[in-house]
């Protein structure tokens, strides 16, 4: 039975696979795709469901699909089908453009504590697209509306298990902070901070410096979290802290835009 492109959409969103969704918006000439035409294409540039055209075309869409996925963009390819050799390689006496468009998951942010900064930060995140898990044992949904999944059963953190890409906050009061980070540096997240005090911080550091992890390994810890922004407020310290994850995640440099406007002179 041949797949729904729609049921194996959700399937894989469900799953957390990206994929890429491949629409022919336009025919000129003879073509055996026709307009609206769809495909789905997974990570590794095969087609998985659909169909928008014969082998050489199908390859040229799967070989955008890549690039899409390496971007983070869509894009629209033409590919001509008169030309055997410049083009897709099948003389059908016509041309045909395809949108291709790469959906990916939502990244994950793993947040370890309660209270106000972490409040804060769940509803940032989830404002920026990410999927929050809040993991505390004082954590419950009426704190946490926005969450996409609340843990409030793991005292010694077990089911914090990060996939590469993920996020990971640790505001959990001192009581989790060694618990919670030697999870998160055995894994292969993005982005692992610690919201504690320098003092605090150092002694854990120390600590799981004692246990065997390398310099290296600890400096993935981010600590103070955030960007320098003269934080005070709950809210702005959890504003610092997404602002360097977005930063992150979009290769940023959060340094200000503004350089200064040319042709002013200085007084």
């Amino acid at each position: 039975m041949i797949p729904d492109i729609l049921d194996l959409q959700i399937e894989l969103r469900r799953e957390r696979r990206p994929y890429a969704l491949a629409t022919v918006v336009e025919i000129l000439g003879s073509s055996s795709a026709k307009p609206a035409a769809k495909a789905l294409i997974d990570f590794s540039g095969k087609v998985i469901a659909g169909w928008i055209g014969g082998g050489c075309a199908q390859s040229m869409v799967s070989q955008a699909a890549l690039e899409c996925f390496e971007i983070g963009e869509s894009c629209v390819i033409d590919i001509d089908l008169n030309d055997e050799f410049f083009g897709a390689g099948m003389p059908c006496g016509g041309s045909m453009r395809v949108y291709v468009e790469p959906v990916m998951p939502n990244p994950v942010l793993w947040l370890m504590g309660h209270g106000g900064i972490v409040e804060s930060l769940c509803y940032f995140a989830c404002r920026l697209g990410f999927d929050v898990i809040v993991n505390d044992s004082k954590a419950s949904t009426e704190n946490f509306p926005t969450a996409h999944c609340v843990i409030s059963d793991d005292s010694r953190y077990q089911q914090l298990q990060p996939n590469p890409g993920d996020f990971v906050v640790i505001a959990s009061h001192h009581k989790g902070d060694y618990d919670s980070l030697t999870r998160a540096l055995q894994s292969d997240a993005l982005y692992i901070a610690l919201v504690s005090s320098r003092k605090r911080a150092g002694l854990v550091l120390a600590r799981l410096e004692k246990e065997g992890f390398t310099g290296s390994s600890l400096a993935r810890v981010r600590t103070p979290a955030g960007l320098d922004l003269g934080a005070k407020l709950p809210e702005e310290i959890a504003l610092s802290i997404v602002s360097e994850m977005v930063m992150v995640r979009r290769g940023g440099h959060g340094q200000p835009l503004n350089k200064g406007l040319s042709g002013v002179t200085e007084q």
